[in-house]
């Protein structure tokens, strides 16, 4: 087995210290110094690394994303049905890694950035892009385009505004409820085009007159 240096284990802890220290923050007023503290290495370290604070942000946004990408391909693979491809999405984004109340807050912080940096809101959009495809590939085998469509922004709105409601701390959504609310939402909605399909069938279908 090949060993693994030191590099790739102090950039790896960084990014996951940077995690935790923004997440009890709460916001990215942490320091570069508190970051290296908890990752047990000098700060002079830590800029050698990742040159400052905003690129540091930068790698563990994108380390967050990269998570997610693995573990939604691998509950994809697993998947029989277009159905259980949508479980499987919504699953991946209420794991508890992904919903640890430091996740939470951190990715709240990292939303709130976006605001003013270009890299961030570019990184942020790609999550929310990648999100809806996930759903949408699925659900065009279920229903038109357009009612994917709308299916698909409005699961991945749910899930956002999960994210924001465990963010407060004081009102938190379990995991398990929050997988439940997404997948009723997804039931109902596509019970409810089946049903207008159903009804424009009947429509359509020829009266035969008796004789």
């Amino acid at each position: 087995m090949p060993k693994i240096g030191m590099e790739p284990l102090r950039r790896k802890a960084l990014v996951d210290a940077t995690l935790r220290a923004v997440g009890d923050h709460g916001s990215l007023t942490v320091s570069m110094s508190e970051i290296a503290r908890h990752a047990g290495v000098s700060p002079a370290l830590a800029h050698h690394y990742f040159g400052s604070k905003e690129q540091l942000v930068i790698e563990t946004i994108r380390s967050l994303l990269r998570t997610l990408r693995e573990d939604a391909v691998a509950g994809l693979r697993q998947a029989a049905t277009p159905r259980d491809r949508i479980s499987a999405v919504i699953r991946v984004n209420f794991q508890a890694h992904q919903f640890a109340p430091e996740t939470v807050a951190a990715w709240l912080a990292f939303y709130t950035e976006a605001q003013r940096s270009e890299e961030v809101r570019r990184l942020l959009v790609v999550y929310a892009r990648r999100l809806n495809s996930n759903l949408l590939s699925s659900l065009k085998r279920l229903c038109t385009p357009q009612e994917a469509a709308a299916i698909a922004d409005g699961a991945a709105a749910m899930i956002d505004g999960l994210y924001l409601r465990q963010g407060l701390r004081s009102a938190p959504v379990s995991i398990e409820s929050s997988i439940a609310l997404t997948e009723s939402y997804v039931d109902a909605q596509l019970a409810a085009v089946a049903g207008v399909a159903a009804a424009d069938a009947g429509k359509r279908a020829p009266v035969i007159q008796p004789r």
